[in-house]
């Protein structure tokens, strides 16, 4: 059975939707058959989509979460790709860098799972949570508060795993390399001023990759798409590495 066989008719609920990676997992779970329902902080982003319901949530607010996922009934597929990068070491962390990267990586990874998961205790499912290779799993410069959050989004991920296995819930997390995506584009653009240049920023992201160059949100998304479906069945508590070589 193809992927795309296994999810087609599934209700799925993507966070993050509007753009990059969200958009990409959404789309593609559309493409596929799936019953999706999307949310994003900017609900204008969320226009194009073929989805079944289209809402703007903050996903770091527990009370908004919870009233976008509550009415669903039955969910069968939850892709969490909520995200924000703080550049910075330890000591260029302000206490409110830090908190505002627990709360966008981490916090909100945290509500979308506990107001989810109600809903799949008794037919099961799959959760993807997409963490990040950058200094959650290999370090990187510049990345102290992002590494942290997105390091607990990988713990989290591996206790529902745990917790929710007997539930038949699979809980799963992806770890992409860089990524061409509006958030990667307004990096490179924030850079250029210190760095003298949009090619030397670029250059910083793109010597990480050993090909030779950036993956696309399309990309990540066919992961996600595997992993949800009956084919990723035996694939559980597991950071998937999409990341074109970086962790070799």
């Amino acid at each position: 059975m193809s992927a795309a066989a296994s999810i087609s008719g599934r209700v799925a609920c993507v966070t993050a939707a509007g753009q990059g990676i969200g958009r990409a997992i959404a789309e593609k779970l559309i493409a596929e058959g799936a019953t999706v329902h999307v949310s994003d902080i900017d609900a204008s982003l969320l226009d194009g989509l073929d989805a079944v319901s289209a809402t703007g949530v903050d996903a770091t607010n527990a009370k908004a979460v919870e009233a976008w996922l509550s009415p669903l009934g039955q969910i069968d597929v939850v892709a969490h790709a909520v995200g924000f990068v703080h550049h910075g070491s330890v000591l260029e962390t302000t206490d409110a860098d830090w908190r505002k990267s627990q709360s966008i990586c981490l916090d909100s990874a945290f509500h979308v799972v506990r107001a989810a998961v109600p809903h799949m205790l008794d037919a099961g499912g799959s959760v993807i949570l997409i963490a990040s290779l950058a200094s959650s799993l290999k370090g990187y410069p510049n990345r102290a508060a992002y590494g942290a959050a997105k390091g607990g989004v990988i713990g989290l991920m591996k206790a529902c795993a745990a917790d929710y296995l007997p539930n038949g819930i699979r809980f799963n997390a992806i770890c992409p390399g860089v990524v061409d995506t509006p958030s990667l584009r307004q990096r490179i653009a924030d850079l250029a001023e210190s760095m003298g240049s949009l090619e030397a920023a670029e250059k910083m992201f793109l010597d990480r990759q050993p090909g030779g160059r950036f993956a696309s949100p399309d990309e990540i998304a066919s992961a996600c798409a595997w992993l949800c479906s009956d084919g990723g069945a035996f694939v559980i508590g597991q950071t998937v590495n999409v990341d074109g070589g970086i962790s070799i």
